[in-house]
């Protein structure tokens, strides 16, 4: 098959002929016809020694059944459009007895680890146990997207939204976004987002924010009485660098719930006081977990949700290297699909 494999950080991906997967016990091997990328694989491509040579990255993904291992359980067939949790579970620990595999302490993600080969490629093989049907209500292209998707749908899950409460969300990228979208399916009142990106500000009303806020030109707090008049009962941080949390701790109202999504690898510096003065919680949100999943693909084929402005370009895997490179610094972009067929 072909497929993007990684070999250096400074490097684009190549392009390059590799064997095809075939599905160990428990597994099954889905053809792919969309992929996405993701932040994460931005990062993990940045810093020399971080990730090993010769990996084929991608978590994002969807397709049909093309292979079926030994040992699948499941009424699954040649054929079947599916999506998958690339997830790669122990089944036998703390988080994965309480069905938290995105928490497994002994778990692997694909795309991450040469053993667990991801989805910038033709094909790629998964685990029967976290398979999704995708039904025919919902395109490849939505269905690409369930996976970012599913992790706005966790962390909004996380905060536990009333009825009319604001929000605020810091940070407009594609999982800001996705927040976006399933704050405003919770209902949320206000919920506004602060993002310097004027195309990230433009996108996500268009995904039903009610305000959009650049914090480089105004002061946010003030902006936002202006707006909702009252302090946003929930903050959702994705942004992932020095100094949000506590931002986001300043912000919120009294018991406000702060809900951390951004990925932050280094130290932080937080002032206690604040909180401890309005009674704020602190959550954090990773990942997904099969229901989420579940509940993204329903309100898809429901048209409860519209993710379609989050969809910006398709691109192949020929002109892949090349798109991966740009997006290091483009607010234009959104999510971006690769579909291998092209």
């Amino acid at each position: 098959m072909r497929a993007a494999v990684f070999h250096e950080a400074g490097q684009p991906l190549h392009i390059e002929t590799v064997d095809d997967p075939r599905p160990g016990a428990g597994q099954v091997v889905i053809a792919v016809s969309g992929s996405g990328i993701c932040g994460s694989d931005l990062h993990m491509t940045q810093f020399p020694g971080h990730t090993p040579a010769g990996l084929i990255l991608g978590h994002e993904y969807a397709g049909t059944v093309a292979a079926i291992g030994s040992d699948v359980s499941g009424d699954w067939k040649i054929g079947d459009r599916v999506t998958a949790l690339p997830l790669f579970p122990c089944r036998d620990c703390e988080a994965c007895e309480a069905h938290l595999p995105q928490l497994c302490l002994n778990g692997r993600f694909a795309g991450t680890t040469l053993e667990t080969p991801g989805a910038y490629a033709q094909y790629v093989a998964a685990r029967a146990d976290m398979l999704q049907k995708v039904p025919a209500g919902v395109s490849d292209v939505e269905a690409a997207m369930v996976e970012p998707l599913a992790v706005g749908h966790h962390v909004v899950e996380r905060a536990n939204i009333r009825k009319g409460e604001t929000v605020l969300v810091i940070g407009g990228g594609p999982i800001g976004a996705a927040v976006v979208l399933f704050a405003r399916a919770a209902g949320a009142g206000h919920v506004v987002v602060s993002e310097p990106a004027p195309e990230r500000r433009a996108r996500c009303l268009d995904l039903g924010a009610t305000a959009a806020i650049d914090p480089q030109r105004e002061n946010l707090g003030k902006r936002l009485d202006e707006l909702t008049g009252t302090r946003p009962a929930v903050v959702f941080e994705c942004v992932g660098i020095p100094g949000m949390v506590q931002q986001a701790a300043d912000l919120a109202g009294v018991r406000g719930r702060v809900v951390v999504a951004g990925v932050l690898f280094e130290e932080d510096r937080l002032s206690h006081i604040t909180g401890l003065g309005k009674e704020v919680s602190i959550i954090y949100s990773q990942a997904y977990t099969e229901p989420d999943f579940a509940a993204v693909i329903d309100a898809l084929a429901t048209n409860a949700i519209d993710a379609t402005p989050m969809h910006t370009a398709t691109v192949s895997l020929d002109q892949l290297p090349d798109m991966f490179e740009s997006l290091r610094n483009n607010p234009a972009q959104c999510k971006v699909l690769i579909d291998p067929s092209l």
